[in-house]
């Protein structure tokens, strides 16, 4: 597993090649093994792949303008009928979709939605929930763009990890 987590970046170049369907469900089956507040499960998934949803929704921050390029968009949801942990629970959920996506050979990257920066297009859950025609009662955490990377970026290097973070019982 170590060897995934080293492996995995934040892609925003794919290539213009299709993701195969066994791969995108082992991302989802991965997402919805995910640990949630008192095991709720309250977050769902709208998978897109047309041109004309992807190019709308690349509009949603200053920073989402490269997820029109990538062949899926996963978009992370929340009910808020069902669960009270909306960041942390969907936060864990994207954690899982970067290291299957990693681990299927594929790239992806987190792009805030739910306090994202407002473009042109105003807030960014609200017009993200009016593109996808989300009801009331549900968030929107994040867009998760998926893809093959256009080029193969360097893996984590063991001199990033920084013993002077760990403190043993006191700071």
């Amino acid at each position: 597993m170590l060897e995934v987590i080293r492996q995995r970046r934040s892609i925003r170049t794919f290539l213009k090649k299709g993701i195969e369907k066994e791969k995108v469900d082992e991302i989802l089956k991965a997402a919805m093994f995910s640990p949630t507040a008192k095991g709720l499960r309250p977050w769902e998934f709208i998978i897109v792949t047309k041109e004309e949803t992807k190019t709308k929704l690349s509009k949603s921050t200053p920073y989402s303008s490269f997820s029109k390029d990538a062949p899926v968009v996963i978009v992370i949801l929340y009910d808020t009928d069902r669960g009270n942990r909306f960041k942390e629970d969907c936060s864990i959920c994207a954690e899982n979709i970067y290291l299957e996506a990693t681990n299927q050979g594929l790239g992806t990257c987190f792009i805030q939605i739910a306090e994202g920066t407002e473009a042109g297009e105003g807030r960014p859950e609200d017009f993200v929930k009016k593109v996808l025609n989300i009801p009331e009662n549900y968030r929107v955490q994040c867009l998760m763009p998926i893809g093959y990377p256009a080029k193969q970026p360097e893996p984590h290097k063991d001199e990033e990890f920084g013993t002077g973070k760990i403190h043993y019982e006191k700071f």
